[in-house]
């Protein structure tokens, strides 16, 4: 794999997450999606009232074969940031619960999204192959923020690897 496939991996994971009208359900809140924000890498001042994901690389690894080839392997994980107030009224009693009820929705797409559709190993034709890495955890990982902390502070968040 070239340099460039090294540096692009992200971008390149970032935009199967912001495409829609594939068959699988669109994050993105201008197609329909639950999610204002869809961007490869996390801004040095994140918008406050908008949901956002984040792509970011948690780590490469390049592995040698038939001793010419070099196939890199990267980890993703995905930060996501639900503000409070984003799908319910300020004024709603159960608030906080709507509002971690909307955000576990909005966790399933991405999650549907990240599996892709069957038979579709490549996330579009984005990458060589996509799998759950076996020495990872099979599968995907989703891991929740504590929301008695997110609550008062504004904001639900979780990373999926």
């Amino acid at each position: 794999m070239s340099d460039s496939g090294l540096a692009d991996a992200v971008a390149r994971e970032a935009a199967w997450l912001s495409a829609s009208g594939d068959g699988l359900p669109a994050l993105l809140a201008s197609a329909g999606g639950p999610w204002d924000v869809v961007q490869a890498y996390m801004p040095r001042t994140p918008a406050q009232r908008q949901t956002q994901l984040w792509v970011l690389k948690k780590s490469t690894t390049t592995r040698r074969f038939s001793n010419h080839r070099r196939v890199a392997s990267h980890t993703f994980v995905v930060s996501l940031w639900w503000p409070i107030g984003s799908t319910a009224q300020s004024g709603s009693i159960s608030l906080a619960e709507t509002e971690q009820a909307a955000f576990d929705a909005a966790l399933a797409l991405v999650v549907t999204r990240v599996e892709g559709l069957p038979g579709d190993k490549s996330h579009g034709g984005r990458f060589l192959s996509v799998a759950e890495a076996p020495e990872e955890s099979a599968g995907i990982r989703v891991e929740m923020g504590d929301p008695a902390q997110g609550i008062p502070a504004g904001a639900l968040t979780a990373q999926i690897t």
